[in-house]
């Protein structure tokens, strides 16, 4: 529904017993200015004095919030403002200013920002919103369906949803991989309100005829580049179709290039587009350096030293593989550090008992894969170090961006090799200002030259026959005679 100039949002009501069964009509539309499409967004104090104008309109269009001081001022329903205020939050961040009334509006949404500004409660307020002020139809389907890359994000997402919905009957659901498929294949039948998945987890119930979408308002898709990058094209596009086409699509990333913004205009309408941070914005909360190298026992003993320093009270230390996690872990726990590996071949279990090891205090270090980039909000990492580059190199903006968040300071340290030269020129190309260069950190260890005196190698001799396997250098003896 749009509203024009002149109209009234419909009431709000506040008894939360039967708030999700409130019904409402639109209003008579008033005559607007010639050559013009203006509206109104939803649940706006203030409905005489400003006007608000859409994208295709001729005239710029201005904050319908300008800087609220407040939650209360996006006139959100009731118990969503006493969960916010049994959660603490009182402030809404910058993306949330800007993000909330467009989503709330019924628009399409592009947006980006830096990790740890709050791109989550971003769209589950509009979303729970949404569910609470209008009529559902029939049906057991979800009404909200929240798309993420990784079950760690999926399980935050979920949980977000369940601290702002507490005061309300609304019922959401996970749908991750690593699990039985029993308790998900009960949870689709018995309906839900709201559903976060992993696409491939999802596609195979849609594969058995299990998701049914027939009363889908609403899709997020949440850390839209990152799911691109672990292959989820098709899979994404497939969920697509399947949707209603009327839907409301609202698609957070905390960086809009390359193929984010190809697979946008496939699956927003006209989309309005918020970027309050690029990859050419440095994180000022982090201080970002990197340590030359020179071989592999040079880089743990430069690892060592680091987790020395007595300001580490936490860090995610991050590995190209899942063997090298477990490997590196290993090696850890034997200098006496209480660590733990995190990768894709744990079970989510597993997974889950390491997240909260580190999050309640056990584990002090956590080596983990691509895998802990994105979905994993710890307050007491101070120290992220990429023990071995990222190959994609926007990777390297969300691995440090597990530190420095809610307005702590953080840490970001890269260990560089002799081969990660070309990994390290994509990741300062891409963000747009160079690493400061640490050295001597650590002594090169021996083992490193191969000898242990100052001599040079011995290498094979200049003559042509040395060097040469013995029965190839008699055969050319037996020529020459």
């Amino acid at each position: 529904m749009k509203l024009l100039i002149g109209d009234r949002p419909p009431p709000v009501p506040r008894d939360t017993g039967d708030i999700s069964r409130a019904l409402w009509s639109s209003p008579a539309p008033a005559a607007a200015a010639p050559n013009r499409q203006v509206h109104r967004p939803f649940f706006r104090p203030g409905w005489v004095d400003e006007e608000y104008v859409l994208l295709n309109s001729t005239k710029t269009k201005p904050n319908p919030f300008p800087n609220p001081d407040s939650f209360q001022s996006f006139r959100l329903a009731a118990p969503l403002l006493r969960a916010l205020e049994a959660s603490g939050f009182s402030q809404p961040t910058e993306i949330q200013s800007r993000a909330i009334p467009v989503a709330m509006e019924g628009r399409d949404l592009l947006a980006s920002a830096q990790t740890g500004t709050g791109k989550t409660a971003a769209f589950v307020l509009p979303a729970l919103q949404r569910l609470l002020t209008r009529p559902p139809k029939a049906g057991r389907g979800p009404r909200v369906l929240v798309l993420t890359p990784t079950r760690e994000l999926a399980g935050q997402v979920e949980q977000v949803i369940r601290q702002f919905g507490r005061f309300t009957r609304l019922r959401s659901g996970l749908i991750v991989g690593g699990v039985s498929y029993g308790p998900q294949e009960r949870l689709l039948r018995n309906g839900l309100d709201l559903l976060v998945a992993t696409p491939g987890r999802l596609i195979d119930h849609m594969a058995q005829g299990l998701a049914d979408f027939s009363r889908l308002e609403l899709l997020v898709l949440d850390e839209a580049d990152r799911m691109l990058d672990m292959g989820f094209v098709k899979p994404v596009k497939r969920i697509a179709e399947k949707l209603p086409t009327d839907r409301q699509t609202l698609l957070f990333s905390a960086t809009l290039e390359g193929d984010v913004r190809k697979i946008a205009g496939q699956l927003l309408t006209d989309p309005v587009r918020i970027s309050l941070a690029t990859v050419k914005v440095r994180h000022e909360a982090i201080t970002q350096r990197l340590h030359l190298t020179e071989s592999p026992e040079h880089k743990h003993a430069v690892l060592r030293q680091l987790l020395d320093d007595p300001t580490l009270t936490q860090a995610i230390i991050f590995t190209a593989t899942k063997r090298g996690a477990d490997r590196l872990a290993k090696r850890l726990a034997g200098h006496g550090h209480s660590c733990a590996p995190l990768h894709g071949n744990m079970r989510q279990g597993a997974r889950q008992r390491t997240v909260e090891s580190l999050r309640s205090g056990k584990v002090r270090i956590l080596v983990a894969t691509d895998v802990a980039s994105r979905g994993i909000d710890l307050l007491g990492v101070s120290h992220v170090i990429n023990f071995d580059l990222p190959t994609v190199a926007e990777d390297y903006i969300h691995r440090i961006g597990r530190t420095g968040r809610n307005g702590a300071t953080g840490t970001a340290i890269s260990l560089v090799g002799p081969l990660d030269r070309v990994k390290l020129g994509n990741i300062e190309r891409l963000t747009g200002y160079r690493l400061e260069r640490q050295e001597g950190l650590a002594p090169v260890p021996l083992a490193a030259t191969g000898t242990d005196d100052k001599r040079p190698p011995q290498g094979p001799s200049q003559r042509p026959s040395q060097g040469l396997p013995q029965r190839r250098r008699n055969h050319r003896r037996r020529i020459k005679g």
